[in-house]
């Protein structure tokens, strides 16, 4: 037994400097966003070629503390693209989301924040498209809380090429006018039971009358973090279609 919980901990404290490792290699800068403040945004590096469109990724309401999501960056940039891990979310907000004392309070918290959170997103969207390297090419990936963020801050946009939004659609109670999105890749659990495979049907069918490209991808048996279950088949299936997805309108 002795023996075993050895061995158990030097594999823990091999995976945990793994993790650190991969955070430690990303390129970190700060994008301003007005009052003095800024958002932290992470880089995976450049892609190979000499224009490399640019993705912004969302995290869930737990942030970029899974590993998985140093995969998901690679895998988008293997296929041409630069990948972005945008903290809109910052630490007090983590925090407040995970003591919050029921799920009507973060939900109020979303909304008292979502200005601020699709602020950020809209500046560095702005960034990152002025830059050359880009090609004035820009695509969103928003997970969870991430694509509620996403769906809100691509409202009335003409700079976002391509969006995906995994397991989440528009804010409770979101009310703005939706007359345009861009195009737009849905990937959803079956066994979703935070947001209902019945709300990304309903999300397919209003970017279908409002006349864009959408596709829908539905993984059977996928609860709400099934994105983020790092190397199950689901998980690395809907990473390669969420990246192929995005190179298929960025890099035209």
């Amino acid at each position: 037994m002795r023996l075993f919980n050895i061995i158990i901990a030097t594999l823990a404290i091999a995976l945990f400097a793994t993790g650190a490792d991969a955070r430690s290699s990303r390129q970190r800068f700060v994008v301003p966003t007005g009052s003095g403040g800024g958002v932290l945004v992470e880089s995976f590096g450049d892609c190979a070629s000499a224009i490399c469109p640019a993705v912004l990724i969302l995290s869930g309401s737990k942030g970029f503390g899974a590993p998985v999501y140093s995969e998901i960056g690679q895998k988008i940039r293997a296929t041409g693209l630069n990948a972005y891990l945008v903290h809109v979310l910052s630490p007090a907000d983590v925090d407040a989301i995970a003591t919050a004392d029921s799920a009507r309070a973060r939900i109020a918290y979303y909304a008292e924040r979502l200005p601020d959170w699709t602020s950020s997103v809209q500046r560095v969207i702005s960034h990152l498209e002025r830059q050359p390297r880009h090609g004035g090419k820009v695509g969103v990936l928003g997970i969870s809380l991430g694509a509620q963020i996403a769906s809100a801050a691509s409202i009335g946009r003409t700079d976002i090429d391509a969006l995906v939004l995994v397991d989440g659609g528009f804010p409770n109670g979101y009310s703005q006018p939706v007359r345009s999105l861009p195009p737009l890749h849905l990937i959803w659990g079956s066994a979703d039971r935070t947001f209902p495979l019945s709300i990304g049907r309903e999300l397919q069918r209003t970017a279908q009358q409002l006349g864009g490209p959408v596709t829908l991808d539905v993984y059977e048996g996928g609860a709400h973090d099934f994105f983020l279950r790092s190397g199950t088949r689901n998980a690395n299936t809907a990473h390669q279609s969420a990246a192929d997805f995005l190179a298929s309108y960025l890099s035209q």
